[in-house]
């Protein structure tokens, strides 16, 4: 397996911009705000000496209420890494923080570096010396930031691993989930996204606590079901622009975009205590705009009377109405009612988004529909759509050819989209239609005339000009 390195150290000393640096990515949000990372963030490195798993974690720094889960969350990064990185700022200097870090990183037995981060402005000897005291050998001084040190840092480290932890090289988190399907798990702050994902794993993976706002990065995990691969991605809550005024918000929702724009299906978490607002609509509207899959899952739903659930329903059917392609899941991530359901449809919603469409049946489809209801006419002339084919797949793009594509009107393209989507049965994923309209070979061109017909110009205009 390849050795897996955890970040440990109190909030805002740098974990974040180190795993970035390890990783050569962007996937961690880096700041200058402490307490920034909540859950963990598992990466692939990408500097040093060979492979291996890195693991940033929260900042600990002690409280009660979601401190206390963050806490939680570094103590299963600690107990599942091969070596820590226990990080310190040159900056600030030891506080008793770091002292109270030192002691439970000692107790855990596991082997660690002490790693003193932004040394940027110093003296490599003057920043280290105080963390000495630590009792935790000798410290190694980097600058995150630059990556000045880095590298010599990972080669200390892999000097210490034990000689069989980097005895497999596919077993790393990113790169085996790559595999499977990717799964973006988004929906309004607080709408049980968290829970919902803890709930799938059978375990407390991310942190899901009673306050809108508690995840606030884009976290990956990769699991197998069976013989199934698959890569959760937990995302932000995403709210109307005008509600969003922390900047630590606004990355959030770029990356809760991103995390669309990179997975294969979408789960979307609505909150059934809570309606459908206009940023579920929103959000619904940038994944059908993605081209991603989609699976709709109402989550809360247990303790709902009769009459409230109708309200629900006729709420989706009315506002949700561009999304009649994806099935709709009612269930209850706290309570694990309907969630078994979900990944079932999610393989299904992804089998149909890469299907292969063959060019015959999509070109009979089409004249089918152009036979059942023809194209209106344009200028007096009818639009002409003579065959089609796949041009593309996640979503499935089907191309049609044929004259005055350009002057199709709106209300026949959904038709045709109808159309294809009812017959080959294309449920949970978008379909995208494209007109490319053949051009003619003789436009600008004039044919050459032969000797007789210039002959027989000539003698027609003789004839004109003696009869006016």
């Amino acid at each position: 397996m390849l050795p897996v390195i955890t970040l440990v150290g109190r909030p805002n000393v740098g974990k974040s911009t180190l795993f970035n640096r390890l990783t050569r990515t962007r996937d961690a949000l880096v700041a200058d705000f402490p307490g920034l990372t909540r859950d963990r963030q598992y990466g692939v490195g990408r500097v040093g000496p060979g492979p291996y798993v890195i693991v940033d974690t929260g900042g600990i720094s002690g409280g009660d209420g979601v401190e206390s889960l963050m806490e939680r969350q570094v103590r299963l990064a600690i107990e599942e890494a091969d070596h820590l990185l226990f990080m310190v700022d040159a900056q600030h200097g030891l506080s008793p923080a770091d002292q109270d870090i030192a002691q439970v990183l000692r107790r855990t037995g596991k082997p660690l570096t002490l790693v003193v981060n932004k040394i940027d402005n110093i003296s490599q000897d003057l920043g280290s010396i105080e963390f000495h005291a630590l009792g935790l050998g000798d410290p190694v001084a980097i600058a995150a930031a630059q990556g000045r040190g880095v590298s010599a840092l990972l080669e200390q480290v892999f000097r210490q691993l034990p000689a069989e932890a980097g005895a497999d090289d596919t077993a790393d988190g990113r790169d085996t989930a790559e595999q499977g399907t990717q799964i973006a798990v988004v929906g309004r702050p607080n709408a049980g996204k968290s829970t919902l994902i803890n709930r799938i794993l059978g375990e407390e993976r991310v942190v899901a606590f009673d306050s809108p706002g508690t995840t606030r990065d884009s976290v990956f995990i990769p699991f197998a079901l069976g013989e199934r691969r698959y890569t959760l991605i937990d995302t932000a809550g995403v709210r109307r622009r005008a509600r969003v005024s922390d900047a630590i918000e606004k990355f959030s929702v770029i990356k809760t975009l991103q995390a669309i724009e990179a997975c294969n299906v979408v789960i979307l978490v609505l909150d059934a205590r809570q309606g459908i607002g206009e940023q579920d609509a929103t959000l619904a509207g940038h994944i059908v705009d993605s081209g991603k899959a989609l699976v709709i899952a109402v989550n809360k739903w247990d303790g709902l009377d009769a009459e409230l659930r109708d309200q629900i329903r006729d709420m989706i059917s009315r506002k949700l109405t561009f999304l009649d392609f994806a099935a709709t899941h009612f269930i209850s991530a706290l309570h694990g009612s309907g969630v078994g359901l979900l990944l079932d449809e999610v393989d299904a919603a992804f089998a149909n988004a890469v299907r292969d469409l063959p060019t015959p049946l999509l070109t009979r489809l089409l004249e089918d529909a152009v036979q059942e209801h023809q194209p209106p006419l344009v200028h007096g002339h009818r639009i002409k759509l003579r065959y089609a084919h796949q041009g593309g797949r996640n979503p499935p793009i089907i191309v049609i050819h044929g004259n005055q594509t350009g002057d199709l009107p709106d209300a026949y393209r959904r038709y045709l989209i109808n159309r294809f989507r009812k017959a080959l049965k294309l449920a949970g994923t978008p379909l995208r239609l494209q007109f490319k309209t053949g051009s003619n070979p003789y436009e600008g061109k004039r044919n050459t005339l032969t000797a007789r017909q210039v002959k027989h110009r000539q003698r027609l205009k003789r004839f004109v000009g003696r009869k006016r």
